[in-house]
Parts: C-alpha cells; sequence; structure tokens
C-alpha cells in the first residue's frame, strides 16, 4: 500500500553536467559522455532505492531536457538552427528546435538507460516520455501546419518507441503532460486521444503526469496569478477519468489545488504529488503522511501511490536526495497509520 516513485528527473551529478540549472549543458563528449550517462543512471537508482522508492526511474540523467531527450533521435527537426518561442501560452520562452519535414524516429531512443537501469534493479521500473501535446508545446513547427497533425505523428513516434521500452522490461511508462493544465480545451478534443495513440496496445501500466510546472522563476511568478484556488484540474479530470490511462500523477504538496478534485479521477491509481519541487525546504516524514492521509478522503488507499509534485531536474542533490528520503519515510508512517488505526484520515 502507498507505493513510492519520482516524477521522473532527478539533478544531474555535477561531474555529468552544470548543478542547479535546467537545459544543463554536458561536461563530457562522446563515449566519455555515454558511459558517464549510464553511471549517473545506476548512481540514480542507487539513490531511488536507499530512499525506499519502490518503484524507480532512471532518473533522466541521459536526457538534457525531457522533451528535447526524445527529440534528438527525431529525423525532420532542426536543430541547428533553434528559435525563440512562448512555451505553456507564453509563460516564458526557449530557445526550440523547428520541424522542417515528415517526423520519423532515426532509431531507438532510450535503449541503452532503459536496458541499463532494468539490468541492475530488481524493483519495478518507469520509464517516462514527453506526451505528444508538450513536445508541440515546446517545438517550432514549419512543416505540418497543424498543431493536431503534428500531435499525432509525434504519438506515433512515441508509441512506437513505448512498446519497445516494454519489451525491454519497463513496468511503467509515463508521459509527461504539463501543457494539460494550460490548454484544458484542446486536452477534451485532442489531447487525450493523442495519449491513446501514444499508448497504443501497450501492456504494462501506463501513467499521465500533468503539473503546475518545474521550481523556475517562470513557474512561480505563474502560480502567484492563479488565485486562492488551482481548479484547472476541474475542467480535464473528468475526461482523463474515462481515459484508458491507468495511473493520473497530480501536485499536491503545496499546492492550492483543491484535494477534493480527487474525487473526479474515480477509477483511476493517482500519483499524489508528496513532495514539493518549488522549495528547497526539505518535508518530514509525517508531512508526507499528512498528504497520503488527506488523499485518502477522495482516493481509495489501495489506488494511491505516493509521488514527487514534479522533475527534481533544476534542484541542488543533496536537497533532492533528503525529499526522497522523506518521501520513502512519509510512506512508510502512511502505512503504519493505515495498519493500526484502520484509517489514516
Amino acid at each position: 500500500m502507498f507505493p513510492t516513485t519520482i516524477a521522473g528527473s532527478l539533478p544531474k551529478p555535477s561531474w555529468l553536467a552544470t548543478p542547479d540549472t535546467l537545459w544543463a549543458p554536458w561536461k563530457l563528449e562522446g563515449e566519455e559522455l555515454a558511459a558517464a550517462k549510464l553511471d549517473a543512471t545506476l548512481l540514480a537508482l542507487k539513490e531511488q532505492e536507499d530512499a525506499g522508492i519502490d518503484i524507480v526511474g532512471d532518473g533522466e540523467q541521459s536526457r538534457q531536457h525531457f522533451v528535447h531527450g526524445f527529440l534528438e533521435l527525431v529525423s525532420g527537426i532542426d536543430f541547428a538552427h533553434k528559435v525563440e518561442m512562448g512555451i505553456r501560452n507564453n509563460r516564458y520562452k526557449a530557445m526550440v528546435p523547428t520541424v522542417t519535414g515528415a517526423l520519423a524516429l532515426k532509431g531507438r531512443v532510450h535503449a541503452a538507460e532503459a536496458r541499463h537501469a532494468r539490468a541492475h534493479t530488481t524493483r519495478k521500473l518507469k520509464f517516462t516520455l514527453p506526451g505528444p501535446m508538450t513536445i508541440v508545446d515546446t517545438i517550432a513547427d514549419a512543416h505540418y501546419g497543424d498543431r493536431v497533425k503534428l500531435a499525432f505523428a509525434f504519438a506515433d513516434l512515441l508509441n512506437e518507441e513505448a512498446r519497445a521500452l516494454e519489451a525491454d522490461g519497463v513496468d511503467v511508462i509515463q508521459f509527461d503532460e504539463p501543457a494539460f493544465n494550460v490548454y484544458m480545451d484542446d486536452v477534451k478534443a485532442w489531447g487525450i486521444e493523442a495519449l491513446h495513440r501514444a499508448s497504443a496496445s501497450l501492456s504494462c501500466t501506463t501513467a499521465v503526469h500533468i503539473c503546475y510546472g518545474y521550481g523556475i522563476k517562470a513557474n512561480l511568478d505563474w502560480k502567484a496569478t492563479l488565485g486562492s484556488e488551482w481548479r484547472q484540474y476541474e475542467e480535464i479530470f473528468p475526461a482523463l477519468a474515462q481515459s484508458r490511462i491507468d495511473q493520473v500523477s497530480v501536485e499536491c504538496m503545496n499546492a492550492k489545488v483543491p484535494m477534493s478534485l480527487l474525487r473526479l479521477l474515480d477509477g483511476k491509481d493517482v500519483i499524489v504529488g508528496a513532495i514539493d519541487v518549488a522549495s528547497d525546504t526539505v518535508e518530514t516524514p509525517e508531512d508526507v503522511a499528512n498528504i497520503i492521509a488527506e488523499a485518502t478522503k477522495y482516493v481509495a488507499p489501495e489506488k494511491i501511490v505516493a509521488g514527487t509534485n514534479c522533475g527534481m531536474a533544476p534542484m541542488r542533490r543533496d536537497i533532492a536526495m533528503a525529499k526522497l528520503m522523506a518521501l520513502g519515510k512519509g510512506a512508510a508512517l502512511a502505512r503504519r497509520w493505515h495498519m493500526t488505526q484502520g484509517t489514516i484520515a
């Protein structure tokens, strides 16, 4: 009960990439970089296991960015001439590559790190991929001329890689869709259907991660405009509840999302974000257990997975590791409360 997992990314070691930085540049090249990525993957696994994380991931150690780490192995994209584009409905700007032709995978995208991770842990293994809507919102288009067509073209490529990851022994495949709380009408019109295309024919557990973003200034400034309650999820949770995706990952710790909205995900496993990635304050086990307790008022205990609000890539490693320890201990405390009291609510 209350198994633990991470949303996706963990900070990279200082010998691999520049610390405390989003889009951090690599410090190595060529074969040395490839080997270092696998070493960092192994380290991320060990740190998660030591923290008591039940469903571990690669920590996205081989990716500079959760979206572009996938795009680098896609043909039809020009990385040489990046353009500036507004991201998440112009919440912030980034230099992004451009789609210039028909999309196709150049080969396997994440085989090396997925197989390396699978060979070095006996725990359930989760692997993350960017969702189709979020990819479209993080790349310029000079070929398809239609966001929906572009999203479904990416969904087909994601499905190709996802099915290969499942064959590599991955137990959970999660699609990251932070764009889902920005373009709510599009989520219902075509976003979920694009997820269905990306997850077609998978027999492993599927998940979608939606959140209010990394703990960077642009996201913090945006959150400050959302009022006393963040109700964006209210528009899309019913549609997600009817979807074929198994799990929904939601930001909860220190969020202004009314926990009662979790009722709208009836039937789904809910990955309850119990670690705040926008703060360097390390949660106590009691903090984590209390968030889980609150979630049990609206979600059946057996449907709850305890996780992090979002990725930890831009965070200091020592703080991220302390937060992982709090997550593992907090979930263990919640289990004890549940076993001894019959309820933790």
